[in-house]
């Protein structure tokens, strides 16, 4: 059984998440008419929930364990009362990249600039899964507030600090086109996840309401939602909550704890 987090005074993690919430609220944005844009849309054949954050005014971090007491969280419905402790509404979460056996992040996972994982260039490893599918990527916020997918040879290159990140794999979409690792007629089904950055400051999370193989995932992000970059985050247990929509995704019974797990908070009314 989780121990229940009881509300304390606010960490410097928590201070910093609290002040970006009051600015992206001070900006006069209601959290009904102008917080994560979510739709469901068709394609091909199949049904997805997307949804569109704007960084300027949404203001999305990373979690994986309370700062306090060092005890993951697992699942979004605990960070959402993590969150309630301490003034928060939750908005929007999703889970973020693969992590291992031990519920650790796999790769690279960023918190506020404190890299709790580093980032993860083995090649090759069947134990990894997905995540050995070549490119696998990060996706990033940076200190500036603008988020980029990049594959992961190219994010070590460029070796810049980062204020978000999660490792994952495999890249769907790179450049403009699809991973030439993935075919069209697999027959390997999944719910799925992914993420993009359509532009700096407007990133775009799916995930499929049908199982779908990663040619066609791969194939919605590029065709469909305009990304030349985009990274897949997970299968078989992803979702994505929405306030006032509840969640999207995987059914309930195939989810299982996760590591990192993306959100938007903003202050209780």
């Amino acid at each position: 059984m989780r121990t229940t987090i009881r509300p304390r005074f606010a960490t410097r993690f928590t201070r910093r998440l609290l002040l970006l919430a009051l600015l992206a609220g001070a900006a006069g944005c209601s959290a009904s008419t102008h917080g994560p844009q979510s739709r469901e849309l068709s394609f091909d054949g199949q049904t997805y929930r997307v949804v569109t954050l704007d960084l300027k005014r949404d203001p999305l971090s990373l979690h994986w364990r309370d700062p306090a007491s060092g005890v993951p969280y697992g699942d979004i419905e605990t960070l959402k009362q993590w969150g309630e402790a301490r003034g928060l509404h939750l908005l929007f979460a999703a889970n973020a990249g693969i992590y291992d056996r031990q519920n650790k992040p796999l790769g690279l996972h960023v918190e506020d600039g404190k890299t709790l994982v580093p980032l993860n260039m083995a090649h090759g490893n069947p134990a990894a899964g997905n995540f050995s599918l070549l490119p696998n990527g990060v996706f990033a916020i940076y200190p500036d507030g603008h988020a980029a997918v990049r594959t992961s040879a190219e994010f070590k290159a460029d070796a810049k600090p980062v204020r978000w990140a999660t490792q994952s794999g495999p890249m769907l979409v790179i450049n403009g086109r699809i991973n030439p690792h993935f075919t069209d007629d697999s027959g390997s089904l999944k719910w799925r996840s992914g993420v993009c950055a359509k532009s700096p400051t407007e990133v775009m999370f799916a995930v499929s309401e049908t199982p779908v193989n990663f040619h066609e995932f791969a194939w919605l992000f590029r065709d469909k939602l305009g990304c030349r970059d985009a990274l897949y985050l997970d299968g078989s247990i992803s979702q994505i909550f929405v306030d006032g929509k509840g969640y999207a995704g995987a059914p309930a019974f195939l989810v299982k704890p996760y590591a990192g797990i993306f959100a938007v908070f903003v202050p209780q009314r």
